[in-house]
């Protein structure tokens, strides 16, 4: 090969091109590629590095390369990840007279490393891929359909943070974009951010919003529809929430999966023992089981008051959930007992929940400030009372058309939202009375509406 490439630096420019072309040609067309990659790699080094050779020679002869590998003329996937990669190493220091050819060359090494699930690594190489340079702009479909798949690419390692940022990118792009299996890509990463991020109310409801797109396979779409029943169980227990998990009992298709009785205990507000989500734990990913630690301000809050309990062994030591399951259940069976319950104890709660009396204080505040719960707390007597006359209007087991949904008055919490709906209702009565009026005086009069 050296001497070959010696015999061509003393042509003209004219036959230079076609006789690097010719020489390359011939490389690949070898019926032994053994040496292929080491005769490639001297190949390339020569039009780069070479300053008689020239630029539209070299940029030829790598498109040409390109062109070779992209249409398979190397069969042995390892030497075409060997020789993709010595390219892009000879080719970085003059990067900016390549950048088409490094751009395609990187396309291909991604897909090489995710044939070897080799996620991290491939989402890297397309990170490095220049998608707003001066000389060659992708447009904005282009640049959305590659933040897409390595945004893919991350998840598929867990890396949530970094999967977030290139997710962040194309969300600005994706107005732009009429791919429906790329806007389809977009919308499932959408929902495992949430899940990743610990946002299960999103995630719960995207996952069932993709579970039934009919472009998507059978398969996946149960898949789909199992990870909105897991978000929609470990979501923080509330009104929120109860919205969700109607919607999942009403569609049949989730009587047919493993956490369908779990789903349903939930939404009728039944109290979770240990045993019953033992087995769904099992079904868990690691971001799922993740532990949690407790503030500094809940731990000084529940050690309030427990001191004159602390030789009781039959009150529990725990000072609050120590996993995302642990206290999704916790939070569920604090709601499912003021449903059975007008008022509990510290210490009762704290029996029920397996927590210190004092943890179950803070947990039930919490929930109470934060409006997932209706109720009050006694710190002197140490009881909580739990509102049962503002049940109805939490929607509390009520959406999703499963029960009697007739409400007097909607409490939105806004003072404004509550104002402009009054302005509404007065309305609305005054033109009733207005027409009633008019209809007494006969001034106005309605037909009979035909069938």
């Amino acid at each position: 090969m050296e001497s070959r490439l010696a015999q061509l630096g003393g042509l003209n420019q004219k036959d230079k091109q076609t006789a690097y072309l010719s020489l390359l040609s011939e490389v690949l067309s070898r019926d032994d590629q053994s040496t292929v990659a080491v005769d490639i790699h001297t190949l390339v080094d020569n039009v780069v590095n070479q300053e008689s050779v020239g630029l539209v020679i070299s940029r030829s002869v790598l498109s040409e390369l390109v062109k070779a590998l992209s249409e398979g003329r190397i069969k042995n996937r390892d030497q075409r990840k060997r020789i993709v990669e010595d390219t892009l190493s000879i080719v970085h220091p003059r990067i900016v007279s390549y950048e088409e050819q490094v751009n395609s060359l990187r396309f291909q090494l991604a897909d090489i490393l995710e044939e070897e699930e080799q996620w991290s690594d491939a989402a890297r190489v397309l990170m490095g891929i220049s998608l707003d340079s001066g000389q060659r702009a992708l447009p904005d479909e282009e640049k959305f359909r590659v933040y897409v798949r390595i945004v893919r690419l991350l998840l598929e390692d867990e890396d949530s943070v970094e999967a977030e940022r290139y997710y962040n990118r194309a969300a600005l792009l994706a107005h732009n974009t009429t791919a429906k299996e790329t806007l389809l890509q977009f919308k499932l990463c959408q929902a495992r951010i949430s899940d990743y991020s610990r946002k299960f109310l999103e995630a719960a409801a995207r996952y069932h919003e993709l579970s039934w797109v009919p472009e998507i396979d059978e398969e996946e779409r149960k898949q789909m529809l199992s990870a909105a029943m897991t978000c929609a169980i470990l979501a923080p227990a509330g009104p929120n929430r109860s919205r969700v998990l109607a919607s999942l009992c009403r569609d049949e298709r989730t009587t047919e999966l493993p956490s369908y009785n779990i789903l349903l205990k939930m939404f009728h507000d039944r109290i979770l023992r240990p045993n019953e989500i033992k087995e769904f734990e099992g079904t868990l990913k690691p971001h799922q089981l993740a532990k949690i630690s407790i503030s500094s301000n809940d731990r000084l809050a529940s050690a309030v008051a427990e001191d004159d309990q602390a030789s009781d062994p039959t009150i529990s030591t725990r000072k609050g959930p120590s996993t995302v399951l642990d206290r999704a259940v916790m939070e569920h069976n604090l709601l499912a007992s003021s449903k059975i319950y007008n008022n509990i104890t510290f210490r009762g709660l704290g029996a029920l929940l397996d927590l210190t009396p004092g943890a179950a204080e803070t947990m039930a505040r919490r929930m109470i400030e934060q409006g997932r719960l209706k109720g009050t707390i006694d710190q002197v007597e140490k009881l909580i009372s739990f509102d049962v006359l503002g049940e109805d209007d939490d929607a509390q087991g009520k959406a999703g058309g499963l029960g009697d949904v007739e409400q007097i008055e909607e409490d939105t919490g806004a003072p404004f939202t509550k104002k402009w709906d009054m302005q509404i209702r007065l309305t609305a009565a005054n033109v009733e009375t207005i027409v009633q009026h008019l209809t007494e005086k006969g001034l106005v009069s309605f037909g009979a509406v035909q069938a």
